[in-house]
């Protein structure tokens, strides 16, 4: 059972730890440093162990990356467009670097996990001083202290995708809201898609770890705890001990007020996964369901293993089970193939599926993947214009959703001020949309507060605090 995956020993912890140490009493350590972090949730959740392990270094936040001693790029390859971006970023900190000779730059994330990135980085790019995949982050104490003690580069990118390290040091960005990650990696091979080429193959963490991790976090006061993987729906299918429903039952025990969890594979969404989002008063009402397309051609040629009516009558379960539940999602348009005949059916789903807001892009073609290779590009002129009238649909969806909203009563967990309107508090309600109320107090912050909504924005919500209302 789980013969491809690596647990990291307490012996590896424990030399991290001394390196740890070394660094921290090192004469030539960074004082500070600055993370760029780009991609999902999981990639922010690294971003806050690296904060954490650099802390406990000694080092402290930069205010900027240019201020900084020490820049680490956590990199997303997803999509070609944040690669380049990340590049030509850590480009852009070459000439900040001939300034200040001093500052290092380190590269880590799902792009260097990529076949041949690391290579590159050795060749294109000599100002880099450190360079390591998502399965070795846990070495970062090893990398910084032989980069600061024998002044070389350090680029280490091995094939440890598929590890688990627990108990690293993580500095959230929230006191009151946090991420637990409960597996890593992907065995769905969807044909568009890099992720189990460089995230590895699916892992999932044992219950009592996660349990014991979630349990400390309301112990120091976390309101709101959100799973991460890339299908949390397959929880546990590795380690045969309990199902993702059975967690999320076991969750709610530790007394988290708000639980959340993404990303949802519909092919693996069951049953009894519906029924506890019935049951379970810790879930939020939210759902991120991503459904990449409404034409059963082209999620076949996509390998989601579902068709559009597996996907919709699973819609149905969950609005009948949940009928205050909202929906999100994922789509691509203009993937190899794509007819304006598939394009119609992907703008019909989103029509009869009414998603509160969905994540729209374009088809990027990743080296290595099925898809990279078919045929039927379509030209950036047709794909601009079908994206351009898919959002169009969508924000005319999303203006419904939230006008039906008006006049309910929701717990808004309160993140701070409103940037535009310092007289009013926002947070998000539990179908994760962003409410700017008035009548809110600086006590609120950190706090799941009752508010009344009273109107909409373009893509929130506005109400008012009304202490004597039920809420969610």
């Amino acid at each position: 059972m789980r013969e491809h995956v690596q647990q990291i020993t307490p012996e590896q912890l424990t030399e991290q730890a001394q390196f740890s140490k070394l660094v921290q009493g090192h004469g030539k350590r960074p004082q500070s440093y600055y993370i760029v972090t780009y991609g999902c949730q999981m990639n922010a959740h690294d971003s806050e162990t690296l904060a954490g392990t650099l802390r406990g270094m000694g080092l402290e936040q930069a205010p900027t990356r240019e201020q900084a001693d020490l820049v680490l790029f956590n990199t997303c390859c997803i999509r070609d467009n944040a690669e380049r971006r990340a590049l030509g970023n850590i480009t852009w900190l070459k000439e900040i670097k001939r300034d200040r000779p001093h500052m290092l730059i380190g590269v880590c994330g799902c792009m260097m996990q990529q076949q041949g990135m690391a290579e590159k980085v050795l060749r294109q790019y000599p100002f880099v001083d450190i360079a390591f995949g998502t399965g070795n982050l846990y070495r970062l104490p090893e990398y910084l202290y032989l980069t600061i003690e024998e002044g070389r580069r350090v680029i280490d990118v091995s094939k440890e995708e598929s590890t688990i390290a627990e108990g690293l040091p993580v500095h959230r960005d929230s006191p009151f809201k946090a991420y637990v990650s409960i597996m890593f990696g992907c065995d769905n091979y969807c044909s568009y898609c890099i992720v189990p080429y460089v995230r590895g193959r699916e892992r999932s963490r044992r219950a009592a770890d996660i349990l014991r991790e979630a349990e400390a976090l309301v112990a120091d006061g976390v309101q709101e705890i959100t799973l991460l993987g890339q299908n949390v729906n397959s929880y546990g299918h590795d380690l045969h001990e309990i199902s993702f429903a059975q967690l999320l039952r076991r969750l709610e025990d530790t007394g988290i007020r708000r639980l959340r969890f993404m990303t949802s594979h519909p092919k693996d969404l069951s049953d009894e996964l519906i029924e506890e989002m019935a049951r379970n008063r810790a879930l939020a009402p939210h759902l991120h369901l991503p459904v990449q397309a409404g034409s059963d051609r082209i999620l076949t040629a996509m390998n989601r293993r579902y068709t559009v009516r597996e996907y919709l009558e699973k819609v149905r379960k969950l609005r009948n089970a949940v009928p205050e539940i909202g929906l999100t999602t994922d789509l691509i348009v203009a993937f190899p193939g794509e007819t304006e005949e598939d394009f119609a059916q992907t703008m019909a789903l989103v029509e009869q599926v009414r998603y509160d807001s969905a994540f729209t892009f374009i088809y990027s073609p990743r080296t290595g993947t099925k898809a990279a290779s078919l045929p039927g590009a379509l030209p950036a002129e047709v794909a601009t214009e079908r994206i351009e009238r898919l959002i169009a649909l969508q924000e005319k969806m999303t203006a419904q959703v939230l006008q039906n909203l008006v006049g309910r009563q929701m717990g808004i967990l309160t993140e701070g001020q409103s940037t535009r309107r310092k007289s009013q508090m926002t947070g998000k309600c539990g179908r994760n949309i962003s409410v700017n109320y008035t009548g809110g107090r600086s006590d609120h912050v950190g706090q799941i507060v009752p508010v009344y909504i009273t109107g909409t924005g373009s893509n929130t919500l506005r109400g008012e605090y009304r202490e004597d209302i039920s809420h969610e």
